[in-house]
């Protein structure tokens, strides 16, 4: 089959350059050698239009409202398997059978525990220190921890890598919150599976045993699930240039978190509950609706829209079906803002404005309000998030480090800055 190209002519001069097809989604145009045929630069603030690599991870149609996980579609997932199942997916490429489920989850139970002197460096954190501050400093630290297994072309390490912050990091998020409350840090137990391990940290204490409610921690599972990867995403793409230059992993995984911390990325679902929160109840939601149509007015409908998805985002019906599960388990079926979300979700899927604007709801906003539900305070809504995308993170790294036409990044710019001057005499300054 003969190769497409695409044109460019500039001044006259014309160039022409590969087109390269995926499995899904828009065509590329191959640019890597457009500085030398034309000595220029593409312009493309926010990477919207730019591919930055082939990846065969993850994959989003946003006009559709799907999202892929080594093409297994969420919904299926999320229904069918659960977070260490979808992990080992992830990695590996394939779903594991019975053998390999038993044997991938056994291995994570290995490495739960944390060096007891990195229990230590929470004691050098402020004890109002945000848990999201305290990850990325707890998490970074893991790099001067464990050095034996750090050649990163070595697959051995690379997977010895894997398991140990996958492993270790619903520990120290679990350490995060008990160090904020000022409670006694509760050690793994390998008896419960992965997420019910994971309440067990953060809501056991000494006092009396936990027991997880299979209900509750099903959710969080489906909400670990539903983040554990989102395509080529500000954080992934930070994990993918801090390890492009050879980084220690452990340190990418932190420039991953510290990136996820910003409001516009992770922070979504705690927005979201503070604006149902100032809403309040269902009587003014007309008003705030009406609000948020009004240009002049700074309110802004949190939870609604989406920077890819053109349609319903997967995940906000399958994270508005786990909060009914769980408000139904909790006896808050009458839930004052679960009550208030599905008021302005009927009202915004109906109302012209915001159909003819795409604005349909987002995963943001049911998470918030499960987690509330179950007893996880906002300020951890984001380490809760960064749990669950360390899992694609460490997958999108390891697919970079091991591609053969992986270098390091390097974004140019169009400087539009002071022309080329001379520096003056003090004397004439």
């Amino acid at each position: 089959m003969t190769q497409r190209t695409a044109t460019l002519t500039v001044d006259g001069n014309t160039s022409e350059y590969p087109v390269m097809s995926g499995t899904h989604g828009n065509d590329v145009i191959d640019i890597r050698s457009l500085g030398g045929k034309t000595g220029m630069f593409t312009y493309d603030s926010g990477f919207l239009s730019t591919s930055s690599c082939q990846s065969r991870i993850t994959f989003i149609d946003g006009d559709k409202g799907e999202l892929l996980y080594r093409g297994y579609p969420i919904e299926q997932l999320a229904e069918n398997c659960n977070f260490l199942e979808v992990t080992y997916l992830l990695k590996n490429g394939e779903l594991p059978n019975a053998a390999q489920k038993s044997d991938f989850e056994n291995t994570i139970k290995n490495h739960t525990m944390v060096h007891e002197q990195l229990v230590k460096f929470f004691q050098g954190f402020r004890r109002d220190a945000h848990p999201m501050a305290v990850m990325v400093g707890v998490v970074g630290a893991l790099s001067a921890f464990y050095h034996d297994a750090m050649d990163t072309s070595d697959a051995e390490h690379r997977s010895i890598s894997f398991n140990r912050i996958v492993a270790k990091i619903p520990t120290i998020v679990a350490m995060a919150y008990k160090y904020s409350m000022g409670q006694p840090f509760m050690y793994p137990r390998n008896d419960l599976d992965y997420t019910a391990n994971f309440m067990h940290m953060m809501f056991g204490t000494p006092c009396e045993e936990y027991k997880p409610n299979p209900v509750l921690v099903r959710a969080l599972d489906v909400i670990f699930t539903l983040h554990a990867d989102h395509e080529q995403n500000a954080s992934t793409s930070t994990v993918r240039l801090a390890g492009s230059s050879g980084a220690n992993p452990f340190a990418c995984i932190a420039a991953g978190i510290a990136c996820l911390w910003g409001p516009s990325h992770g922070g979504a679902n705690e927005a979201c509950l503070t604006m149902l929160e100032e809403i309040g109840d269902v009587s003014r939601v007309g008003e705030y609706i009406k609000r948020a149509k009004d240009k002049n007015d700074s309110f802004k409908l949190m939870g609604f829209g989406h920077r890819v998805y053109k349609n319903f985002d997967p995940r906000a019906k399958l994270m508005g079906k786990v909060c009914a599960e769980v408000l139904g388990e909790l006896g808050l079926e009458n839930d004052r803002l679960f009550k208030l979300a599905k008021e302005l979700e009927k009202i915004a899927l109906e109302d012209d404005y915001f159909v003819q604007k795409k604005l349909y709801p987002n995963v943001d906003f049911y998470s918030g309000i499960v987690q509330r539900a179950l007893g996880i305070p906002t300020s951890m809504f984001t380490c809760i998030f960064a749990l669950a995308r360390t899992v694609g993170w460490m997958t999108q790294w390891e697919e970079m480090v091991t591609d053969p036409e992986y270098k390091i990044g390097r974004p140019r710019q169009l400087y539009i800055g002071a022309a080329r001057r001379d520096v003056p005499p003090i004397t004439k300054r």
